[in-house]
């Protein structure tokens, strides 16, 4: 879409080795596996769940599902991967907790649910901070993705260097349109479980409710929520248009997901497993950030046709907004000099 920056090439870039090779030694010191690694003889060597709240069909999870084949045949089928989406093995925040706890070896993380144990990981779900896809790759895949990742690791969660797209937030709405900051007064707002999130709204004086995307549907169709928000491709993938009538091109925050391995899981792997895990899933990242712009481009036009209604506010009001109400001061006393920092290093001065 005109103006929206989500046209940017991604060259492909060389691997990342250096967290690979400083987890290897780990690996060769021959700790014992965990009761989830065990398997028969017959069996994969390592047989890892990986779960997902995004939709099948979603290019991650395709994606995903291709690095796990390419994985299990390099491997020589040591290392078997399945991808479970559709929330299958549970919402958001409970697979957080088995992945940091072990009993989840694999999930798809976002930031801002990360947030949730770790605050400044909510750095890039600042509102209104990224202008464009190409600045907020700049980051995700620069020093601010870094920090990030350092703090996913504290948590006991290791990241994939390369991130996967999952694009700019758009409102929708059952009841109207949303076109400046005084719409969203009263505003009854489903947002993920991430303060960031709950923050932004609250400034810009709407009621927001964190609820799991599992539950969103039902949550818009019962009218427990006015709206949502959330990237074109979700919204055309879980079939929110059918229960909602608006949707304004807000761009307010831009999201990367992370394949994330609980930390002994990764430990566990003997060193040519992580290479090769890691190879396969950073050059899916890669791929899906193309599939992700590719669809993006025809998004609009394909909810048009099943029935939403689109407008496209002026962001600048929403960010006068958010100064105005303290917001951005708020959020960089609540994520800490450090992150803040590195975000003003990409988008400029936002405080």
């Amino acid at each position: 879409m005109p103006g929206r920056g989500h046209r940017a090439e991604f060259p492909v870039a060389t691997v990342p080795r250096r967290t690979v090779l400083a987890r290897a030694a780990a690996a060769a010191a021959g700790m014992a596996a965990p009761a989830f690694l065990s398997r028969p003889a017959a069996a994969a060597e390592f047989d890892y769940k990986y779960g997902t709240a995004l939709p099948d069909g979603h290019p991650m999870v395709t994606r995903s599902r291709e690095a796990a084949d390419k994985i299990k045949e390099e491997s020589g089928g040591r290392l078997a991967i399945t991808v479970y989406p559709n929330s299958a093995l549970g919402q958001d925040t409970a697979m957080m907790s088995e992945a940091v706890s072990g009993a989840l070896p694999v999930y798809s993380l976002s930031l801002d649910i990360l947030a949730q144990r770790a605050p400044p990981a909510g750095i890039f779900g600042v509102g209104f901070a990224f202008n464009s896809a190409e600045q907020a790759w700049r980051a995700m895949d620069g020093e601010l993705g870094d920090y990030v990742r350092g703090l996913a690791d504290k948590v006991g969660l290791f990241c994939i260097d390369k991130a996967f797209d999952h694009g700019f937030r758009e409102i929708t709405s059952r009841s109207k349109p949303i076109e400046k900051p005084e719409d969203l007064k009263g505003f009854r707002i489903r947002t993920p479980v991430a303060p960031e999130f709950v923050a932004l709204f609250k400034h810009l004086g709407a009621l927001p409710t964190a609820i799991n995307f599992g539950e969103v549907y039902a949550a818009l169709q019962t009218g427990l929520v006015d709206g949502q928000e959330n990237p074109l491709i979700l919204i055309d993938a879980a079939k929110l248009y059918e229960v909602q009538k608006y949707c304004s091109m807000t761009d307010h925050i831009w999201v990367g997901l992370h394949v994330a391995f609980n930390n002994d899981a990764w430990k566990k792997l003997p060193a040519d497993l992580q290479e090769i895990a890691h190879r396969n899933f950073s050059r899916a990242a890669l791929s899906e950030r193309d599939d992700w712009r590719r669809m993006d481009e025809t998004e609009a036009a394909a909810l048009k046709d099943k029935g939403l209604v689109f407008n496209t506010p002026d962001t600048q009001a929403f960010r006068a907004a958010l100064r105005n109400s303290g917001f951005y001061p708020d959020m960089k006393m609540t994520l800490g000099d450090q992150g803040w920092a590195l975000l003003e290093k990409y988008v400029g001065a936002l405080a």
